[in-house]
């Protein structure tokens, strides 16, 4: 066995997923078969739980001054700035950069990106998985305890791996392209037009993308027929705009497919990103969420592979994200229909911009856009906040002084207690951490204040993904919870 894991696809999903890997210890490496990054960037942007899972790893300063985007859901706004919690997504961020910044951290970590490598084919066995793959030397094999496929709607893993993709075809196209010296007016979330819907925004550096969807297209499936001058007259049909003198940089086109992998793992191999589900795209959903599997998956690879994963961890992947995943299939196509569909759809639209003003929708829908609204079971944990992230921007002053962010707890991609209190209560519970100190990081002190509506409580348990697997005052046991998540304690705990 010459790897831990092996990750298929250089994209951002892959890419944060090794980054997880490689912090929980595993020896991992990255197959793409492209020869060097596109340069091409389908996604512009990320939401705002992406934004924090990047900020738990010491990544979202890398992208600078970032631009804070409010929300909508199928072309209805959302005020974000009504809502307690911080729901803005960031916007105007190339996926290309996002790639860029990425694999940078991969190097700092000593991971190497294997380009030009084509997988070819796989077999697995109880312990262990074989990789086929062609590269610029010839062909060649190696073997790993796990593979993930990283790779893309097309994905080979999950073809080889003969894991269902169903769900429901194309039924309609847009058209994208990316100009210079477009003189077009600028229409951020799209704007409904006779026979379709326009979108354009200054994309980076004097880019501007244009998005169109026309009633009258059929799905445009085949990219390599697609040509600008079919972009740019029906832009022109469409807005009265001309926009065939201007330079450009990249055009593709995309449909309204939507599928999701029956599951998410098939023995010793996993899916991840849009391997795992596609659909429309709609408010940087589609890799936000594939980001959000990375982080739930890789700590969890990490630890069965450094031997303390307690039984049926390894499961919780498929348990937990494919309900997020199928969720998302259906908000993309109830905001594409909201959102594409022509004037017999407008009463609906209105009836929707009355029920965004009520508080309680507002924070419904902007949690689903989002991603704040993700929920997962933990077991026998029952406070309140079980299960919900707990907001990285909260600040703890530690017992020996010194002020620290949820965020900066989670760099490094370890569970963390924080307990609160003091005098037996707080020494009973930090005895009963003892055991999992190799794996489990105790910090003790008092939260500030409350953000976003959120008042987190005195002690809680997180894992690395930054969700809250127990709490008090309110659940019971906390070693049934560290046990649950991190397995059992270390041998000389247990002896004494």
């Amino acid at each position: 066995m010459t790897k831990d894991a092996i990750v298929v696809g250089a994209g951002p999903v892959g890419l944060m997923l090794a980054g997880e890997l490689r912090l929980g210890g595993a020896d991992v490496a990255v197959y793409e078969k492209l020869p060097a990054p596109s340069g091409e960037s389908r996604g512009v942007g990320f939401t705002r739980r992406a934004a924090e899972v990047f900020d738990q790893r010491r990544l979202l300063d890398r992208f600078g001054d970032v631009e804070w985007a409010q929300g909508h859901f199928g072309g209805v706004r959302i005020d974000f700035g009504k809502l307690e919690d911080n729901h803005f997504s960031v916007r105007g961020i190339p996926q290309f950069q996002t790639e860029e910044i990425l694999e940078s951290w991969l190097r700092e970590l000593g991971v190497t990106v294997h380009r030009n490598h084509e997988i070819t084919g796989f077999r697995q066995d109880a312990d262990d998985v074989t990789v086929r793959f062609a590269g610029p030397d010839g062909t060649g094999e190696e073997t790993a305890r796990y593979l993930v496929g990283c790779d893309g709607a097309r994905s080979m893993v999950r073809n080889l791996a003969g894991i269902d993709f169903p769900g429901w075809g194309a039924t309609r196209g847009m058209y994208m392209a990316d100009l210079v010296g477009s003189g077009v007016r600028p229409r951020p979330i799209g704007e409904r037009v006779e026979g379709g819907m326009v979108m354009a925004f200054d994309l980076q550096n004097g880019v501007d993308r244009i998005v169109i969807h026309d009633e009258n297209l059929r799905p445009h499936e085949d990219r390599s027929t697609l040509r600008f001058t079919d972009i740019a007259d029906a832009w022109q049909r469409m807005t009265g705009e001309s926009i065939h003198r201007a330079e450009v940089r990249w055009i593709s086109s995309f449909t309204d497919t939507t599928r999701q992998a029956s599951a998410y793992r098939a023995g010793r191999v996993f899916l991840a990103g849009d391997a795992a589900h596609i659909h429309m795209p709609a408010g940087a959903q589609g890799m936000s969420v594939g980001v959000q599997d990375a982080v739930n998956l890789g700590w969890k690879l990490a630890a069965d592979i450094a031997g303390w994963a307690p039984e049926g961890l390894l499961d919780t992947y498929h348990s937990e994200r494919h309900p997020v995943g199928r969720m998302l299939m259906r908000n993309t196509r109830a905001q594409t229909r909201l959102y594409l569909s022509g004037e017999e759809m407008e009463p609906l639209r209105a009836v929707m911009g009355e029920l965004v003003r009520i508080p309680e929708v507002a924070r419904h829908l902007a949690g689903i856009v989002s991603g704040l609204d993700v929920r997962y079971d933990m077991g026998a944990a029952t406070h309140p906040m079980a299960g919900l992230r707990l907001s990285p921007d909260l600040v703890l002053r530690r017992a020996g002084g010194g002020r620290v962010r949820v965020a900066e707890l989670l760099h490094e991609g370890r569970p963390v207690l924080v307990v609160g209190g003091a005098g037996a209560a707080r020494e009973e519970m930090l005895r009963s951490a003892d055991g999992w100190k190799d794996r489990v990081d105790p910090v003790v002190g008092t939260w500030e204040d409350e953000v976003g509506g959120m008042t987190p409580p005195p002690a809680v348990l997180l894992r690395p993904d930054g969700y809250i697997a127990w709490a008090a005052p309110g659940d019971d046991s906390l070693t049934e919870s560290l046990e649950r998540w991190f397995g059992r304690p270390s041998a000389a705990v247990r002896a004494a």
